[in-house]
Formats: C-alpha cells, structure tokens, sequence
C-alpha cells in the first residue's frame, strides 16, 4: 500500500476516534444509552479499519462493521421507543 492509503486510513481511524471520545463524553454527562451505543459503534469502526489496514484477514473485518451498524440501529431504535 502508498504513503497516501496509509495516510488516509490513519485519518479515518483517528476521526473514529474523535468520535468515540465525543459521545463517551456525552454519556458520562447524560447518562443516555444512545450516546454509550454510539461511542461503542465508533469504537468498533475505528478497531475495524485498524485491523483492516494493518492486516489481511478478508471478510472478518466486516463482522466488526455489521456489528458497528446493528449497535447504532439499535441506539436509535431505543431511543424511538422510549
């Protein structure tokens, strides 16, 4: 892979990170599931394009990500329901 792929997926990851930081803090205040669900599902994302971009594992790094997308389905869903 190019310093530029490399670059770009370091960037992602650290967006996902960002993310995951900004609704854990969230959380701590509120205390909402949503946030904690988010702050999960972003953790899965960024643990995703780590292990995606570091190694070639194939299809097992869309289990991550299936489970990413289900946990922020599941967020909304909860807080609808309510």
């Amino acid at each position: 892979m190019s310093v530029a792929v490399h670059l770009l997926a370091g960037a992602i990851t650290m967006g996902f990170a960002v993310a995951t930081l900004f609704f854990f803090r969230f959380w701590r205040q509120s205390r909402d599931r949503l946030f904690l669900l988010f702050s999960a599902a972003f953790l899965l994302l960024g643990v995703d394009r780590v292990v995606a971009s570091t190694t070639s594992v194939g299809d097992a790094v869309y289990l991550l990500r299936l489970l990413a997308f289900v946990l922020i389905v599941a967020a909304v869903l909860d807080k609808n329901r309510r």
